[in-house]
C-alpha cells in the first residue's frame, strides 16, 4: 500500500517523491504516461488523474494525496477544474490529506509583501480565478468535514530541475556561465522579486501533510529574502566564477510575436504585473509554526548552476 500518492511528475512531484522515498515511505506517482523517478519505494502508475473514480482507487488507504500537477499554461481554464474536482473526490473517499502545490496568482497585483492574509483579489484573467476557485472548493470541503485540506503557496520556482517554464530556467541560468546575457521575458530588473527553491517547496508539502496544525488553511513556502533579478544574475555569475554579463529584457513586441506560436509566451501578459513592481512573499507564518528555514539564495543558485553544468557534461 502506498502511504503517499503524488499526482504529477514534474520537478516538484519528482523531487517530493524522492524526498519521501528517502525517508522510508512508500510512494505512488500518478501521471498519464506513468513517468517519474526510478526508486525501489516509488511505484509509477499510468492513469488519468482527472478520472475521480480511478484516482480514488489509487489513493485508497493513503495517508496523503499531493497535487503536484501542472497542466499546460494555456489550458488552465479547461484542464484544472476536472482535475481539481477529481482530487477532492479522491481525498474524500480515501481520507487522505489533500496537499496542493499552489502559487501567488490568486492575490493579483499587490501593494506590499504578501502574507496568507492578503485578500485573494485577482480580478482579471483566468489564472488567479482558476486557482482561487480550486482553493475555495477545497476549503469548503474541509469546513464541511468531507476532507482535510491544505495548500502550499510559492513564488517563482528556481533550483535543480527547473527548465523551460521557470523564469530562472533555460533562458537565464545556463546562459550566464556560458558567457551570454540572460534573457528575461518581461519586467523591471531592479525591483525585488521573491523566488522559491524547489526543495523548500517539497519540504513544506511533506510537512503540511503530516502536521494537523497545517490543515484547513494555506501556507507560504519558506522563501529567502527577495532581491532584484539583476542582483540574482550577479550572484549566478559569482557562483559560476564568470564575469557578470547581466540580463536583457525581451521587447514586449517580441514576446507578443513569439506568443503567436508559443502558447507559454502568450500567457505571460496576464502575469506581467508580477515583474513590473515589487513582488515579495512573506513566509514568516510557516517558518515560525513548523520551524522550516528556506535555502539560502546563494546556496540555491550555486546548486542550480551545478545542476545545469552536470546536464551539459552529460550532453557532451
Amino acid at each position: 500500500m502506498a502511504e503517499h500518492v503524488i499526482v504529477g511528475a514534474g520537478t516538484i512531484g519528482s523531487r517530493l517523491a524522492l524526498r519521501l522515498a528517502g525517508q522510508g515511505h512508500d510512494v505512488r506517482m500518478v501521471t498519464r504516461s506513468g513517468s517519474g523517478p526510478v526508486h525501489p519505494a516509488i511505484e509509477r502508475v499510468a492513469a488519468d488523474a482527472a478520472d475521480g473514480a480511478r484516482l480514488a482507487d489509487l489513493t485508497r488507504g493513503a495517508t496523503a494525496l499531493y497535487n503536484c500537477a501542472n497542466p499546460p499554461y494555456h489550458r488552465w481554464a479547461t484542464d484544472w477544474p476536472p482535475l481539481s474536482d477529481a482530487l477532492l473526490r479522491a481525498a474524500e473517499r480515501s481520507g487522505a490529506v489533500l496537499v496542493t502545490t499552489a502559487n501567488l496568482y490568486g492575490y493579483g497585483p499587490v501593494d506590499g509583501p504578501m502574507t496568507e492574509d492578503t485578500p485573494l483579489a485577482a480580478a482579471e484573467g483566468t489564472k488567479g480565478a482558476v486557482r482561487n476557485r480550486m482553493w475555495r472548493d477545497a476549503l469548503a470541503a474541509h469546513a464541511a468535514g468531507r476532507v482535510r485540506a491544505t495548500e502550499a503557496r510559492a513564488s517563482d520556482f528556481y533550483g535543480p530541475g527547473v527548465r523551460d517554464t521557470g523564469h530562472l530556467g533555460t533562458y537565464v541560468v545556463p546562459r550566464l556561465p556560458a558567457g551570454k546575457r540572460g534573457l528575461v521575458m518581461q519586467g523591471d530588473l531592479d525591483v525585488p522579486h521573491s523566488v522559491t527553491h524547489v526543495d523548500d517547496v517539497t519540504a513544506t508539502l511533506a510537512t503540511l501533510a503530516a502536521d494537523e496544525r497545517a490543515w484547513g488553511r494555506a501556507w507560504h513556502v519558506p522563501t529567502a529574502p527577495a532581491v532584484s533579478l539583476r542582483e540574482i544574475a550577479r550572484r549566478i555569475a559569482v557562483a559560476a566564477g564568470v564575469p557578470d554579463r547581466g540580463l536583457r529584457v525581451l521587447p514586449r513586441a517580441a514576446v507578443s510575436v513569439g506568443g503567436l506560436v508559443v502558447p507559454f509566451l502568450r500567457e505571460l501578459a496576464e502575469v506581467r504585473y508580477q515583474f513590473a513592481a515589487p513582488f515579495v512573499l512573506d513566509s514568516t507564518a510557516a517558518q515560525r509554526t513548523f520551524g522550516l528555514e528556506p535555502v539560502d539564495l546563494d546556496t540555491g543558485l550555486a546548486q542550480t548552476v551545478a545542476w545545469w553544468r552536470s546536464r551539459a557534461q552529460v550532453a557532451a
